[in-house]
This record gives C-alpha cells, structure tokens and sequence, in this order.
C-alpha cells in the first residue's frame, strides 16, 4: 500500500472523529459520514484494517448526532404548534378585564376606580399614595399589616381633603415595610384586552389602555 493511500485513510479517519461531522443538516451530515466511512474502508491497510469497535463506534457516533438533530427538529415543530394553540387560547380574552402589574390609573367622574396591591411576603406596614400628573401625591391610604398575595383596592375619586378630583390619569405607588426592613410589594391595575400576538416570549396581550402584558401577568380576568 502506497504511503499516499495510508495518508488518505489517516485523514478520512481523522475527519471522522471531528465534531465537525454535525455541521448542517441530518442529510448533509450523514451523507459525508458515508463517503468518508468508504473512503476510509477503500483505503486501509490490508495489514491493519480498521477495526470493528472502531467501525462501530463511528456508526454509533453519526446515530447520535442525526438522532439529536431529529429530536430537535420534532421540539421545535412542537414548540411552534404550541405557540399557535396558545394564541387562538388566549383569543377568547379579547374584551375581558384583567388584572396586571402596572401603576396607571383612569379616574371617571362618578365611577370607582379598582386596582390592588400586590405582596411578596407579609407587611406590618402598607402604605398606599396616588399622585397627579404633576407628581403631586393626592390620596394616601394605611393599610396596617397585610398578609402575603394580592389585596384588591378602590377608590372612590376623592382627595385626602376630601373633595372630588378632576377626571384624568394618576399613578398609584405602594410602600411596605416590616419594623425597618422593606417588603417587597407592586400595584396591580385593571385594564381591557384589545388583541393577543405570539410574541418571541410567548403570547402577549395588547392592553386598551396601550401597554403589553404576559399570560404569566394575569391575575385575575374579569
């Protein structure tokens, strides 16, 4: 056997054993296994030939990495069949209220205003303020203590002088403590479902109110 012939299988045997072998797709991938492998076989030394572990871990080799490539083409099929369930699901939300984080509020004259607050872990001490356009607070509102999960609020459109506020946009803030220490806490509001889209992190809600929210946002629908 010529020296060029033992370089040749040396090399198809080296190609082999590179991870290179899973670049592009299942097809490709295995049909330059086939010719390397024939190349190698053509080309081996009849006073050494390759031998049969060898042979059959090179087989097992080229069945995992086309087996994972299936694998992950079938994930991914399922994935976006998912997505599309998810979408025509969450359909059925249009023109429903639903509850999620957010800080704005709409103040209609005569009519209460709902929202809540949301608790990581229990408060001794929960404070609730609403502020105008100009950052100006004008209701505040002690809760005292409040255990962990999502108290439900209204309110009534009155300053803390008791007079009715202009209609218009406010912003609700909350502030929990326990002794010196902060407690996590969030305001919830209230707002329409306009349309739903699959977004690239799942389906999202397109708010009337304008902003976006996640079916993971949702804590009530109404």
């Amino acid at each position: 056997m010529s020296l060029d012939s033992i370089n040749a299988a040396t090399s198809a045997s080296a190609a082999l054993s590179a991870p290179a072998v899973s670049a592009g797709s299942g097809s490709d991938s295995e049909q330059r296994f086939l010719k390397l492998l024939v190349t190698q076989l053509n080309n081996q030394d009849p006073l050494n030939p390759l031998d049969n572990a060898q042979l059959t871990s090179q087989l097992a080799q080229m069945s995992t990495v086309s087996g994972i490539e299936k694998l992950n083409s079938a994930f991914a099929a399922m994935l976006a069949q998912s997505g599309a369930s998810q979408v025509l699901q969450s359909a059925s939300l249009i023109g429903h209220t639903v509850l999620v984080p957010g800080a704005g509020l709409t103040l209609k004259k005569g009519e209460p205003t709902p929202f809540a607050v949301e608790m990581a872990q229990a408060a001794d001490s929960v404070k609730v303020s609403i502020t105008n356009a100009a950052g100006a607070t004008v209701r505040s509102f002690d809760l005292g203590a409040l255990p962990q999960g999502v108290k439900s609020l209204s309110w009534d459109g009155l300053g803390d002088a008791g007079a009715a506020l202009a209609e218009g946009s406010y912003t609700v803030n909350v502030v929990a403590a326990t002794g010196d220490a902060k407690v996590g806490a969030s305001t919830l509001t209230y707002a329409g479902v306009a349309s739903v889209s699959q977004g690239p992190t799942g389906v999202a809600l397109e708010l009337a109110s304008g902003a976006k929210a996640t079916l993971a946002d949702v804590r009530l629908i109404l």
